[in-house]
């Protein structure tokens, strides 16, 4: 009969025991670490010699120490989704605007397309017809040639494509006809001022190969220093051939203020009108932005 009751109270010792360790236990690890350990006890120990305070003291260092890390983990993942909620959340595209794309077609816009090629046309002209070309040959000593004309040309049209494609679809698409409008300038321009076809072309294939290396140079220097935007304005624009330092650092500068400029700009105004002004090239205060007037427009865009 004793030992009936010593059996009982054994059993009802470890039942409370195990609760007890239940409540503790709050993740599958620990949980885990708790079956191996009753396990592990049962076996090496007989009923009513359970080394209680000292299973039980590493059970709660065990928890403590995970609870401790997931909390970490937790802050850590809220200051990522504090960072992540201040960048431009990503346009969402279906399954069949995908494939589409896939298949070289473009989906379906924001708004249509002959608005979009109506409002890139306008941006591109205001790339050539605003821009004070005959000031820059001056104040940088470049030769007043076709070729430095496409150099300062494209980097308004660069500085245009980097503010338009953080517009989406949308904006990479009115991209893609902003530099379709300018080969087409460069060709009419090249046949007004009667340069022979053959040369003509040979110069077009050359004037395609360094405007595709300016964006990579012009977009690895907006986003370094100066130092590294300097070196892609030496090779791009001056084609290596600039003896003048302060010829750099105005262009830097000009650079700079002009995507600033840009960025200040409304984006549906820019999709839908295309109206775009640029900053002098010299000014007293560039630091200084001024907000920009909003373009006017009537209910069709135009």
């Amino acid at each position: 009969m004793a030992a009936l009751v010593r059996a009982v109270s054994c059993q009802t010792g470890v039942t409370q025991w195990i609760a007890a360790c239940s409540g503790l236990l709050q993740t599958t690890t620990v949980q885990g670490q708790c079956r191996q350990m009753l396990f592990s006890t049962f076996q090496r120990h007989k009923p009513g010699q359970f080394p209680l305070s000292e299973s039980c003291g590493g059970l709660i260092q065990a928890n403590g120490a995970i609870t401790q890390q997931s909390r970490s983990f937790s802050n850590t993942h809220k200051h990522l989704s504090a960072k992540d909620s201040m960048q431009p959340s990503e346009e969402k595209v279906g399954t069949f605007t995908r494939i589409i794309e896939a298949l070289g077609f473009t989906g379906p816009l924001k708004y249509s397309r002959w608005k979009i090629k109506v409002a890139a046309l306008r941006m591109y002209t205001c790339c050539v017809e605003k821009t004070d070309y005959e000031e820059f040959f001056n104040r940088c000593q470049m030769p007043d040639t076709l070729n430095s004309w496409f150099l300062v040309a494209q980097l308004h049209v660069w500085m245009c494509l980097v503010r338009m494609k953080q517009e989406g679809r949308t904006g990479k698409y009115m991209c893609r006809y902003i530099v379709h409008c300018m080969w087409e300038d460069v060709e009419q321009r090249g046949k007004v001022m009667g340069i022979n076809s053959v040369v003509l072309k040979q110069d077009m294939r050359s004037m395609v190969e360094n405007f595709y290396a300016a964006l990579f140079g012009y977009d690895e220097g907006i986003l370094s220093d100066d130092h590294v935007l300097a070196a892609a304005l030496w090779r791009n624009l001056f084609n290596k051939n600039c003896e003048d330092p302060r010829h750099l650092e105005l262009l830097v500068e000009y650079v700079r203020k002009q995507v600033q400029h840009l960025d200040a700009l409304s984006g549906e105004d820019l999709l839908l009108t295309g109206e775009v002004s640029w900053r002098p090239l010299v000014e007293s205060n560039a630091r200084s932005i001024l907000k920009p007037l909003s373009p006017v427009y009537n209910d069709e865009g135009l």
